[in-house]
This record gives C-alpha cells, sequence and structure tokens, in this order.
C-alpha cells in the first residue's frame, strides 16, 4: 500500500514552506509522505534543511506533484496566477487549484488576496492552525 502524500510548496526564501515542513515532520503519521517542492532553488533548500526528506524544484516539479498529492498545504500565493511576486506561473496556479487533493492555504495579503472573514492572526498562529488542520486530515 502506497504512502499518502502531503506536498509543502512555497517560494521566496521558503520560510512559510520550511516552518511548515518542520512543524508537520514532527508529528506526520508513518502512513504519509512530505514532499517539499519550491518556486526556486532557495525555498526548496530551505524545506529540505527544515527537514522534508524529499524535495524539488521549479514549474515542472509543482505541476508533477501537485497531481500525486493528497494533501497541499502553502501560502495562498501558490494557487494565484503570478503569484509570489510572479513565481507562480498560470500553470503551476492551474495543477495546484485543479489538483484533487486537499489544500491548506496560509492567507497573505502579499499576493494581493485578501480573504474576507479570514482572521487577522499572527503568521505563527496561522501555520500552527494549518498544521492542526493538516494532521486532522491525515487522522480522520
Amino acid at each position: 500500500m502506497r504512502k499518502q502524500r502531503v506536498l509543502v510548496l512555497d517560494g521566496q526564501g521558503g520560510g512559510v514552506g520550511g516552518r511548515l515542513v518542520k512543524m508537520l515532520s514532527e508529528k506526520l503519521p508513518d502512513t504519509w509522505e512530505l514532499i517539499a517542492v519550491g518556486t526556486n532553488a532557495l525555498a526548496t533548500s530551505t524545506m529540505l534543511k527544515a527537514g522534508a526528506k524529499q524535495g524539488a524544484t521549479g514549474e515542472n516539479a509543482v505541476i508533477y506533484n501537485a497531481g500525486r498529492a493528497d494533501l497541499i498545504l502553502g501560502p495562498i500565493g501558490v494557487v494565484v496566477a503570478n503569484g509570489i511576486l510572479g513565481e507562480v506561473s498560470p500553470q503551476m496556479a492551474a495543477a495546484v487549484s485543479g489538483a484533487e487533493a486537499a489544500k491548506i492555504l496560509i492567507p497573505s495579503a502579499s499576493c494581493g488576496v485578501i480573504v474576507a472573514g479570514a482572521a487577522s492572526l499572527r503568521l505563527e498562529d496561522l501555520l500552527q492552525n494549518a498544521v492542526d488542520l493538516a494532521l486532522r486530515h491525515m487522522n480522520p
């Protein structure tokens, strides 16, 4: 039986993805594997240093792994064409938003997307909430 896959996506310096990887990898059920994919090499490197055992970089890696994932986590910009200061191509955004995987996205006004009703929380609180939601999804 194959392990289920949680995909952590990030761009720029990989700070959000790196923190998600660190928080998730400590509590990841044995039936799940974590894959880190960055829109650039620095983001991927940051997530690998945070504890991801597998990582890949670039547009094709995002598209390929989004289609194979059971759960996707990352900043909201990963589903927005030209999100994360243009690092997310329209093809990447379509692959992530169109993936069958459940998606847990971290709100960020820096992507030009403001989510109505999203509480104004510190980034650390948003990340902890995302990890809690992910673990509930993994352990129904």
